[in-house]
């Protein structure tokens, strides 16, 4: 059986091809009647909205690009599900790349993939740096997740630095002292686990603790092996800790396996706070403390903000001349407080 076209649901419920579109497109001059028919017809033909057509009728395929370093980091993928339905608002579908946080695929990402079957791109970059995002002559509409590599881009994250230095302030209020900093980074990058670091010392300094360089642990990667592999050689070789701000939830569910192996009690021997609120920290024991970024709200500002940006690279010559300036925006974060910092779950 063909297709049902736009002309055949027409013609079912007596009105003009036009009409039916309008009824598609939420027009709000057709009458209650006239759309009740139409959307009527189209239910009992069975007809579908063309979306490829409608995009391609605009110059535009109707297909962004996110791009994450590790699809597997449950922060990426717990994002990419708010991204896919934010973009099916707008009847926008998602294609999802891994990076492998590889410069090169951060960059063939950053050119659209060398094609025009993309629209725009939504990249959390690792190993970009400023001088690649400088000049993006001809390439597709972006938005940056993370931390803000170029002023020249537009751009969502949380409030990294401070989220660090509240989460740090918290282990400080409840009388703790000796704070390792799982996954901390003290240099001059620009990246996230540089500005949680800030955060970190910044706490401190207001404290009145004194930074030592050898309360950071360095890790290969953010994930669980590595947490635990830095929490049980800090164990093995150093003085015993009384709290741990971990980089991300995946680092910080390692260290609670190592603390348990090595026989130590949390939240009353050692406190453990993470960051991004991932599932999996629900329903660990105990419960993960952690920084909770507003995924939801990241993913929302994204896509309206990277269509937004493919609306004026698609407009007629001189209409996007008065195109907005990049944009640095900052959604919240709340902390969330359970077992691991408190024997009594508050969030």
């Amino acid at each position: 059986m063909a297709r049902p076209r736009i002309k055949d649901v027409a013609r079912h419920a007596g009105v003009s091809e036009k009409t039916v579109s309008n009824v598609i497109n939420d027009y709000a001059h057709v009458s209650d009647r006239t759309r009740r028919v139409v959307r009527e017809a189209i239910e009992h033909l069975g007809y579908r909205v063309n979306l490829a057509g409608r995009h391609l009728r605009k110059g535009r395929t109707g297909i962004i690009a996110l791009v994450v370093p590790e699809l597997d980091i449950p922060y990426f993928a717990e994002l990419a599900r708010h991204v896919i339905r934010e973009a099916e608002e707008r009847s926008l579908t998602v294609l999802i790349h891994q990076s492998g946080a590889d410069r090169d695929h951060e960059l063939a990402a950053l050119a659209g993939f060398g094609s025009t079957f993309v629209d725009g791109i939504i990249l959390s970059p690792l190993a970009l740096t400023a001088d690649d995002l400088r000049d993006r002559t001809g390439f597709p509409p972006t938005v940056l997740l993370g931390e803000l590599l170029e002023e020249g881009a537009d751009h969502v994250a949380i409030d990294n630095e401070r989220a660090a230095r509240e989460a740090t302030r918290h282990l400080i209020g409840l009388g703790r002292r000796s704070i390792l900093a799982v996954g901390g980074l003290d240099d001059s990058g620009l990246g996230t686990a540089q500005a949680r670091t800030r955060g970190y010392r910044a706490a401190l300094a207001e404290a009145g603790i004194a930074y030592d360089p050898a309360m950071l642990l360095p890790v290969g990667s953010f994930r669980m092996p590595d947490g635990a592999r830095a929490v049980s050689r800090a164990l093995r070789e150093g003085p015993r800790p009384d709290a741990l701000l971990c980089l991300n939830d995946q680092l910080a569910l390692g260290a609670l396996r190592a603390l348990h192996e090595h026989g130590v009690s949390v939240p009353e021997d050692v406190a453990v706070i993470g960051f991004d609120d991932v599932e999996g920290g629900r329903f660990s024991v105990p419960t993960l403390s952690t920084v909770a970024p507003d995924k939801a709200a990241v993913a929302k500002v994204a896509v309206e903000l990277l269509q937004h940006r493919i609306e004026e690279a698609a407009a007629p010559d001189g209409a996007g001349s008065r195109a907005q300036a990049p944009q640095d925006l900052v959604v919240d974060h709340r902390l969330v407080l359970r077992e691991s910092t408190e024997r009594r779950a508050r969030g």
